[in-house]
């Protein structure tokens, strides 16, 4: 079954030096810059179109460059004998035409003269069969980056420039396919285009759910270093974003949770100087996503309360010797507590959660985790936990301008996950994140390994490619995808910024300044609050 996240139909491919390689010969009679410059030329071009022929071409060149016309002919025949076909890219092709069910269609367009055209049809590897149709710039009488090779394309196939795919060596060719709409990419690396027209054609639900299964059991933590170490807590969050048991392996904790499972070693040396108690951070996901029996919750959370600090504040640990505080712990502690109906237990702890959405506290990260998308993810979790009405709206309007703040900021693939999926929590589309996060997937299915946290003491640095990807694979899965609108130009957009203002009432009361300079945030938190 087709993806319902391929908006790509056609794939539009060059021909010389992308599916074809050629190699001048050491022993021609003419130098390969020179032959580069002949091939820059205008008689060139001409002959490319099929406006003058292959004699005339030649007769014409070896004025231009003073050079023998047989030894232009040789020196072509030389390079057109050379052409070989690039078997690897023929196999991406066919198997993107088998992923797609028979929905691909694939093109060629290429800038070729007629002799050289007929010669390649006659070579073997059956390479004309993955096209649908090839046009020789020869037979069309256009030639590329001229928008008109372009045109004769899209009308004769009727193509959806927007669903289109173009590849060319060449920038030039790709600049113009983009001016109608197409979707460029510039042939300068195999791995990386193979990697990109796997991204764009594939279904990255699928590849990503493949990788995960593939890995099951097998999803463990690694550091900044390379070292692979066992831990609960990430487990714990790919189970809460795939509900897959079979994907995880976690301790088995009857009571309170610990961070690691077991002892975590490097080179037959333990990785940590220390040992650790346990937490209320993995704790509070652990009796968040597994539901243990109430009475024995209850009774985690009444041990919990006695871990707050005179402020008010959870600590971090089941250990009074080490009081430490961390405001995205504390938003996963507000969203246990909230699950269990017991959000009130903590007062202070909310308020301080609230302040640091408030002042942005989080945007350089804390002692232990290192991305703000992080914590707006967590606070996601904890939004929609909240069923207190006054609560819930004095944190979600504030919440909704703190996510469409970090949209199109800058965020490897599990800030990007984290990040689309609090905006998707509240109704709020970024499909420029989610192109970014689509082109990130690698060759296996997965997704990068991406630093989720660190250790206060050491700054050791930890990530989980399993995380990454579950985390994509969830993210694209809720977001409903849309192409990114053409940008307005300077008028239309000034003109429509006019007209919104004048449709929203100026504020009458000066208590919230932003109000008076961006009058459409009172008007979008007041709908909000109506809306609940």
């Amino acid at each position: 079954m087709a993806s319902p996240h391929r908006r790509y139909t056609t794939l539009i491919l060059d021909l010389g030096d992308v599916l074809f390689s050629w190699s001048p010969n050491k022993n021609a009679p003419i130098p390969p810059r020179q032959l580069k410059s002949i091939l820059s030329s205008v008689t060139w071009f001409e002959y490319e179109r099929g406006r003058i022929s292959q004699a005339e071409c030649y007769q014409r060149v070896s004025a231009e460059f003073s050079v023998d016309a047989a030894s232009v002919a040789e020196a072509f025949q030389q390079a057109r004998e050379s052409l070989r076909p690039n078997e690897e890219f023929l196999g991406l092709i066919r198997e993107l035409r088998q992923q797609s069910d028979g929905q691909l269609t694939v093109l060629a367009l290429s800038n070729i003269s007629l002799p050289d055209y007929e010669y390649i049809m006659t070579l073997g590897s059956d390479w004309t069969s993955v096209f649908d149709r090839i046009f020789a710039s020869a037979a069309i009488g256009e030639r590329k980056p001229h928008l008109g090779a372009y045109r004769r394309v899209i009308s004769e196939m009727n193509l959806d420039p927007h669903t289109t795919v173009f590849v060319d060596d060449k920038p030039d060719n790709v600049v113009s396919a983009r001016s109608f709409g197409m979707h460029g990419v510039v042939f300068d690396n195999q791995e990386n285009v193979f990697r990109a027209l796997r991204n764009i054609f594939g279904d990255p639900v699928q590849r990503g759910r493949d990788f995960l299964r593939q890995h099951a059991g097998q999803l463990e933590t690694s550091t900044d270093s390379g070292v692979v170490f066992e831990e609960n807590f990430t487990q714990l969050i790919i189970y809460e974003l795939t509900n897959d048991k079979s994907l995880i392996t976690t301790s088995n904790c009857p009571r309170t949770w610990n961070f690691f499972r077991g002892l975590s070693f490097c080179e037959g040396k333990p990785l940590f100087s220390e040992s650790f108690p346990d937490d209320v951070d993995t704790t509070s996901v652990a009796l968040t996503v597994l539901r243990p029996d109430r009475a024995l919750v209850d009774s985690i959370l009444d041990e919990m309360l006695n871990f707050v600090d005179e402020d008010g504040i959870m600590q971090t640990y089941f250990d009074y010797s080490r009081p430490r505080m961390d405001p995205f712990v504390c938003t996963n502690v507000m969203s246990l507590f909230y699950e269990y109906d017991r959000g009130q237990d903590l007062p202070r702890t909310l308020e301080w959660v609230y302040e640091v959405l408030l002042h942005r506290a989080y945007a350089h990260g804390s002692r232990y985790y290192m991305s703000a998308d992080c914590f707006l993810y967590f606070m996601s979790r904890l939004v929609r936990r909240l069923t207190d009405p006054a609560q819930l709206n004095r944190f979600r309007p504030l919440f909704v301008e703190r996510v469409q703040e970090r949209i199109g900021a800058e965020g490897d693939a599990m800030d990007l996950g984290f990040r689309l999926l609090a905006v998707a929590s509240v109704g709020i589309q970024s499909p420029r994140d989610l192109e970014r996060l689509l082109a990130m997937q690698c060759d296996d299915g997965g997704w990068p390994i991406c630093w989720f946290y660190q250790y206060g003491s050491t700054g050791v640095k930890a990530g989980n490619r399993g995380l990454s990807t579950a985390l994509a694979v969830k993210a694209i899965e809720t977001s409903t995808f849309r192409p990114p609108s053409p940008a307005l130009s300077i008028a239309s957009s000034t003109k429509l910024e006019v007209e919104a203002l004048k449709a929203i009432p100026r504020p009458t009361s000066s208590r919230r300044l932003g109000d008076l300079f961006m009058p459409w945030r009172r008007s979008v938190r007041e709908n909000l609050i109506a809306s609940n």
